[in-house]
């Protein structure tokens, strides 16, 4: 500190003799006198700016030795490298310098530049984390995996850069598409900085792509413990990731640890459909439809679905249409305006052959808010009571250009999904399917549609009717008059 406050002190006082010596010599308009003690020098102008030159240099050489003295002193007082770090001082601020430059280059988009700057800093400044990192990422900017690779690698070698090193090995991976040495590169980076958000969320996406749901509950615990997940978001995913573990276990047929998988699905998100599905067919295969009713209903609630209508069904799988439609009254009671309590209304209407009922559950929901399923149900109405086939054809032919009504749809790409799952197939989003309405760029092209889903001996069916022309499918009405 002193010694930059000695140096700023010089330059000013050197500025302040330049000045006045020029201000001297317009006022003479003649050369320069100097006398000192019995010597006398006389100057013309030319000499006297080669004199001021001459007397910067020599400012600036006694700068130099009076720092080497400095130096010198620190060396004999103790400092082993005070001399070594005045003749790399240069070095270093070159080296520096070029550091500087080449990060510029880097953000303003010019990555061979960036590396031609890394290698020269390197030069100054030998090997170190930056220059390497700079190499790196300069590297791969310029499409040069390989040898981003080799600085990556050399990053491993140190602890403090190690998790640096890790993550940009990752991120080649995952652009390169090698998901299992992405997943293991993701569980280093994990081990090594936990509480990293962007490494927990990436740990996560490819271990539920891997179906590795036990590792992933375990992932998303650890982002909701580092604060980055808030508890209401952390209770639904875990829901979520349990309910497909109790999927997995069903497939294996170990329907214990399934029952109990599920059963905690739908506990710790009572609103998620799939999980109150299958956690009611749990509680139906261990005997207790009194669970089973209570999660349904829950559920429906939250959410009207086809799906919870159809393990709603499945309670009583041998009754009769009439009976059938008494007991979903109390499911149907719960939210009797929703448009899918009133198509399920219709729907058991039409099983127990009860056409004016199912007319009466429709309403207005045909000009409303005209579905495929909601006017197929409507061409079965009229069939039902007798009315001209060619009402009925028309019924069907609008069916056909309708929109499809509710599905999964992400709430991420916006993509349309023929069921639930965890992911979205298209953008990779977690949990974000929700049961809705289309948005106009999402809505499905086609004539093959679903339609149709009568509870009448359990689960949805789907019947497909094809347009061909003006000619509609025969044995497509007659399943819908059935």
């Amino acid at each position: 500190m002193l010694w930059s406050l000695i140096k700023i002190l010089i330059f000013v006082a050197l500025v302040v003799g330049l000045t006045f010596g020029a201000g001297y010599l317009m006022d003479t308009g003649g050369g320069l006198r100097v006398a000192l003690a019995d010597w006398e020098f006389n100057l013309g102008p030319l000499q006297a700016v080669i004199a001021a030159l001459l007397l910067i240099a020599a400012v600036w050489l006694f700068i130099k030795i009076v720092g080497f003295i400095v130096a010198v002193l620190r060396f004999l007082n103790g400092d082993e490298t005070a001399v070594s770090r005045y003749f790399d001082r240069s070095r270093e601020q070159k080296g520096l310098r070029a550091l500087s430059e080449g990060m510029m280059a880097l953000a303003a988009g010019e990555p061979r530049v960036a590396m031609s700057r890394a290698a020269r800093a390197r030069k100054y400044l030998g090997q170190n984390a930056m220059t390497t990192l700079l190499n790196a990422q300069a590297a791969q900017q310029a499409g040069d995996s390989r040898r981003a690779a080799e600085s990556y690698k050399l990053l491993l070698q140190d602890e403090q850069t190690k998790f640096v090193g890790v993550r940009g090995l990752l991120k080649q991976k995952l652009e390169e598409n090698d998901t299992n040495t992405a997943l293991a590169l993701a569980q280093k980076a994990f081990e090594i900085n936990p509480k990293h958000s962007e490494t927990q969320d990436i740990l996560l996406r490819l271990q539920a792509e891997r179906h590795d749901w036990t590792g992933a509950r375990n992932t998303l615990n650890a982002k909701m413990k580092s604060g980055a997940l808030p508890k209401a978001v952390y209770k639904r995913r875990d829901a979520v990731l349990a309910l497909q573990t109790a999927k997995d276990v069903f497939d294996e047929s170990s329907t214990i640890e399934a029952r109990e998988a599920a059963i905690l699905a739908n506990k710790k998100s009572p609103d998620l459909i799939p999980a109150a599905a299958m956690a009611a067919r749990s509680y139906l295969s261990q005997g207790n439809k009194k669970y089973a009713v209570r999660v349904l209903k829950k559920a429906w609630e939250a959410q009207p679905h086809p799906d919870l209508a159809a393990a709603f069904a499945e309670i009583e799988p041998d009754e009769t249409p009439v009976e059938r439609l008494k007991r979903f009254r109390t499911l149907t009671a719960i939210r009797p305006d929703d448009d899918e309590t009133r198509m399920l209304l219709a729907e058991l209407s039409l099983a127990a052959e009860d056409f004016p009922a199912a007319r009466r559950a429709l309403g207005d929901l045909v000009t409303r808010h005209p579905t495929q399923r909601a006017l197929t149900i409507m061409a079965a109405v009229e069939r039902g009571e007798g009315s001209d086939e060619a009402l009925v054809r028309g019924w069907l032919a609008r069916a056909l250009s309708a929109p499809r009504g509710p599905q999964w749809c992400c709430d991420n790409c916006q993509t349309v999904h023929s069921s639930w799952g965890p992911i979205c197939d298209n953008c990779g989003g977690f949990d974000t399917l929700s049961w809705r309405e289309p948005s106009q760029k999402s809505e499905p092209t086609g004539t093959g549609t679903e339609l149709l889903p009568l509870i009448v001996g359990g689960p949805a069916a789907s019947r497909p009717v094809e347009d061909e022309g003006e000619v509609i499918d025969e044995k497509a009405v007659e399943r819908t008059e059935k």
